[in-house]
C-alpha cells in the first residue's frame, strides 16, 4: 500500500467572532482545496462565539488552532503558523470565496521558481464580481510616499475586469486576503509586525521579502471573491488610524536610507492635507484618527528603527540579490491621480 503524501499547503483562516463569514465560505474551501495538495485550518483568535464548535460539528476535516488572545491580523498569524507544520502557508480571509482550481496555480508559482517568495491570484468583488476588489485587485504597488494602489484599483477608483490583466506579473505585495507564501522565507523575514496589529502588515512583509532580493507575483489563473471590510468597515476611523499609523511604519522601516528624511517631510504634510480634508467634509472622528496616527508613529519611531537595524543583520546573512524594488512607482500616484486624472495603471507610465 502506497501512502498518500502529506500536503505541502496548509490553508489558514484567521478566524475571530466570524461564525456568518464561515458559514458562508468555509464550504466553498473546502469543497474546491484538494486534500492531497493542503489541510484546511481554522485559527481562532479566541472567539466569544460558536464559531469553532461549529467548524468542528459541520466540518469534521478542517483542521482547528485555538489562540490564547485575540492577537490581532498580524501576530494571530505569527502565531498560528509557528504552530502548523507546511511548506508553504496559504493565508486566506473568512470572507472569500474560492473557485474550483484556485489554489493550483498558485502553488505551480511558487514550485517552478525558487527567487519567488509569495503569491496572489485575481481578486474580484463578491457584491460586484465584474469589478477588482479594493484590497488587492490585480496585484499590489506603492508610490515613492507609500501609497498603495493596484493593478485594477488606484486609490478610490475601480476597475472592471475586461481581462487587462491577464497572466502572470511580477507585483510590489500581495494581498493578506489570499497570499500563498514560503514559511520558511515568511519566518526568516520575522513575519508579520505584530505591531501593525491590522492593515498594511502584509505590504511591510512583502517590502522586506523584496529587500531581501525576491519577487512577489500574481497569476490571473486563480481567481477569488473578497467581500472586503469584514473586520472593519470603510470609514471606520479605527480603520483610518490603523492604515495612517501602519504606513508611516512600513516606510520608516523599508525605504533606503538616503530617502528616509525627505519622504518623512513630505508624508508629514500629506498627512496634515488628508486631515484638513476629512475636516472639510465633516468627517471629524476620521480627522482625529489621522492626528493620532502621526502621535501614535512618532512614539514608535525609536522600536521602528531597532526592527530596521534588525533586519539588517537578517539581510546581510539571507539575502539572495540587491534589493527588488520592481512594482514601486517612481513617481507620486495622488498628483498622478487627481491633477494628471490617470486613474487606471495601464495609464500609468514607470
Amino acid at each position: 500500500m502506497v501512502r498518500s503524501q502529506t500536503p505541502e499547503i496548509a490553508v489558514i483562516i484567521l478566524n475571530y467572532n466570524g461564525r456568518k463569514w464561515l458559514e458562508q465560505f468555509l464550504p466553498s474551501v473546502v469543497q474546491n482545496t484538494p486534500t492531497s495538495l493542503a489541510k484546511i485550518w481554522i485559527a481562532d483568535n479566541a472567539s466569544t462565539d460558536d464559531s469553532v464548535a461549529w467548524v468542528k460539528s459541520l466540518f469534521p476535516s478542517v483542521n482547528t488552532l485555538t489562540l490564547a488572545q485575540n492577537f490581532g491580523f498580524a501576530e494571530g498569524y505569527n502565531q498560528a503558523i509557528g504552530h502548523i507544520p507546511c511548506r508553504f502557508v496559504l493565508l486566506l480571509n473568512s470572507d472569500v470565496e474560492v473557485t474550483p482550481n484556485w489554489l493550483e496555480p498558485l502553488y505551480q508559482l511558487l514550485r517552478k521558481d525558487t527567487a519567488i517568495a509569495a503569491c496572489q491570484p485575481k481578486i474580484l468583488s463578491y457584491n460586484e464580481k465584474e469589478k477588482f476588489e479594493y484590497a488587492g485587485a490585480a496585484g499590489g504597488l506603492i508610490d515613492i510616499y507609500g501609497y498603495p494602489f493596484c493593478r485594477g484599483r488606484i486609490l478610490n477608483s475601480i476597475e472592471k475586469d475586461g481581462g487587462q490583466y491577464e497572466g502572470e506579473s511580477e507585483i510590489f505585495w500581495a494581498s493578506g486576503a489570499c497570499m500563498l507564501i514560503r514559511k520558511d522565507l515568511f519566518l526568516t523575514a520575522g513575519g508579520f509586525d505584530q505591531d501593525f496589529f491590522a492593515h498594511m502588515e502584509e505590504i511591510d512583509l512583502c517590502w522586506r521579502l523584496k529587500n531581501l532580493g525576491y519577487q512577489i507575483q500574481y497569476t490571473s489563473s486563480s481567481i477569488v471573491y473578497h467581500v472586503g471590510g469584514g473586520t472593519l468597515q470603510t470609514g471606520n476611523p479605527q480603520k483610518t488610524f490603523l492604515n495612517f499609523r501602519n504606513n508611516r511604519l512600513l516606510l520608516f522601516k523599508n525605504l533606503r536610507k538616503g530617502t528616509i528624511v525627505r519622504t518623512n517631510i513630505i508624508r508629514n504634510i500629506l498627512d496634515m492635507l488628508a486631515m484638513f480634508n476629512f475636516l472639510l467634509h465633516f468627517q471629524f472622528k476620521d480627522a482625529w484618527a489621522v492626528i493620532r496616527a502621526q502621535i501614535a508613529f512618532r512614539k514608535m519611531m525609536f522600536q521602528a528603527f531597532n526592527k530596521r537595524q534588525q533586519f539588517e543583520y537578517i539581510r546581510e546573512k539571507n539575502s539572495i540579490r540587491e534589493a527588488n524594488t520592481k512594482g514601486l512607482y517612481p513617481k507620486s500616484i495622488l498628483i498622478q491621480f487627481y491633477l494628471n486624472k490617470k486613474k487606471k495603471f495601464t495609464q500609468l507610465r514607470w
